[in-house]
């Protein structure tokens, strides 16, 4: 899966998937799941860098201590929205407002995308921001009702 960043605006940022052929019914919905369970984590506050207490211990967790005010003295990290997941022949497009939520999201995403990739659904590419040309993101109403609006 080739991956590649275009122009990035956290809060107002295209994601865009090419299949290796039209995705199935199943495909789209192991896609969906992937996106809605990264979103609800980032709703969540979930990707927080400032709060990296376990990661930051090193190899051996035995006994690691744990702050659980840690989460209270950083930062909040916070996703906003997310669009409806929209198709089009071999490709996929989703609108996201990102929020604060830390960079540590996008590879957390790109991780699992991979992953999908290799095991359910060929990805053949993954752009993050931007826009296609053949594909005006003018013709969505993804950004004026975002499913998760508060």
């Amino acid at each position: 899966m080739q991956i590649q960043f275009r122009e990035f605006n956290p809060f107002d940022v295209w994601i865009w998937l090419k299949f290796s052929t039209i995705p199935s019914g199943q495909e789209k919905q192991y896609v969906e799941e992937v996106f809605n369970s990264w979103f609800y984590l980032g709703k969540l506050g979930a990707f927080n860098a400032e709060n990296l207490q376990v990661q930051e211990t090193g190899v051996d967790l035995s006994y690691t201590p744990y702050d659980p005010q840690g989460y209270d003295k950083s930062l909040l990290a916070l996703m906003h929205n997310m669009g409806e997941l929209e198709y089009e022949g071999q490709w996929a497009r989703c609108w996201f407002d990102l929020g604060t939520s830390d960079a540590i999201a996008l590879d957390i995403l790109i991780n699992a995308l991979t992953q999908l990739s290799e095991e359910y659904v060929a990805i053949e590419e993954l752009y993050l921001g931007g826009e296609n040309e053949d594909w005006p993101i003018e013709d969505s109403d993804s950004r004026s009702y975002s499913i998760y609006d508060n």
